[in-house]
């Protein structure tokens, strides 16, 4: 049977079709995702199949739509908020950290909740629409992190995201909407969280990655085989939590590794895997860990000077390249 290729776009509308076809309990709502269908479209004919109580437009103010969520949830729903950039969840930290984070550690009780978070550059919107903002998070307790790098996780990981009775903030890269296509089974199906996938299998240097840095990795890997160097390419697909078992197995065997991510490098997720490695696998290391990451400044509004501050493919290589040389 044929199975047919979906973009990153269309892979994250049918997670959330499906699901909501499937449980009445799941709606929706963020600023213009009724019938205009979201800024990018995510959301687009939602509206029309599901009606006006289940896909919600509200107004432009992002702590008061996860503060809705947060109560929706609580009263047994199972919101999908979108946050319309990803830039603008900071208007929210309060209702995330303090209370959604919190409330199961607090009380006991359930939070099925998705907050969409459209991020990323590479589409030159500068400093307020290109962030990426999941080292904000990934040191709060209470709350998951996903971020799929392909068509099928993005369908997968949405799934799971919602069915999970956690506050699960769900990281799709704008850069990839309708640059990423594989193919994405029609069936019902789901990606765990936590469980990352090996995209290419090799045993001199571990390269680690998610979301967009997973492209970059691989290609970075398929120049190095030419030069006799072969890397694993481990997709991490969940930030929290963090398969670190596949990591560190990868790690034993290969004896270097290079983390990458596109957020910036100070304080990032790339830091938290380097010390995990330092601290329980430092006697398989060859070599210091590498890391490629974004400059510590805010996103350019320039192109040139937005390429320059990104990670990308050729500077992932530069830096597989010293450590496997190291």
């Amino acid at each position: 049977m044929t199975v047919p290729a979906r973009t990153y776009i269309e892979a994250i509308r049918e997670g959330l079709r499906g699901e909501m076809r499937r449980d009445r309990r799941v709606v929706c709502l963020g600023e213009d995702i009724g019938a205009y269908g979201g800024a990018f479209k995510v959301t687009e004919g939602l509206l029309e199949e599901f009606g006006e109580a289940r896909v919600l437009d509200t107004p432009m103010a992002e702590s008061s739509i996860v503060g809705m969520a947060i109560g929706m949830a609580l009263r047994g729903l199972r919101p999908v908020a979108e946050m319309q950039f990803a830039d603008f969840i900071s208007l929210a930290f309060n209702q995330l950290v303090n209370n959604a984070g919190t409330l199961h550690y607090r009380f006991g009780f359930k939070v099925p909740m998705v907050v969409r978070c459209p991020s990323g550059g590479g589409v030159h919107g500068g400093p307020f629409h290109s962030q990426n903002i999941e080292a904000y998070f990934f040191h709060a307790p209470g709350l998951k992190i996903v971020a799929p790098a392909t068509a099928y996780d993005a369908r997968g990981l949405m799934v799971s995201a919602i069915r999970d009775d956690n506050p699960v903030l769900y990281l799709e890269h704008k850069f990839l909407y309708r640059r990423v296509r594989d193919e994405v089974p029609e069936a019902d199906f789901s990606v765990p969280l936590g469980q990352a996938a090996v995209r290419r299998p090799g045993r001199h240097l571990t390269l680690v990655g998610y979301g967009s840095t997973v492209a970059m990795a691989l290609e970075a890997a398929q120049t190095l085989a030419a030069e006799g160097v072969e890397a694993e390419v481990i997709d991490l697909r969940s930030l929290v939590p963090m398969d670190l078992d596949t990591v560190m197995q990868s790690v034993r065997r290969t004896h270097r590794v290079v983390v990458a991510h596109e957020d910036r490098r100070r304080g990032g997720v790339g830091a938290e895997i380097a010390a995990e490695i330092a601290e329980h696998a430092l006697e398989y290391l060859d070599a210091p860990v590498g890391r490629v990451a974004a400059l510590d400044t805010p996103v350019p509004f320039s192109p040139p000077l937005e390429e320059f501050y990104l990670p990308n493919a050729a500077k992932v290589l530069e830096v597989a390249r010293n450590t496997a040389r190291y």
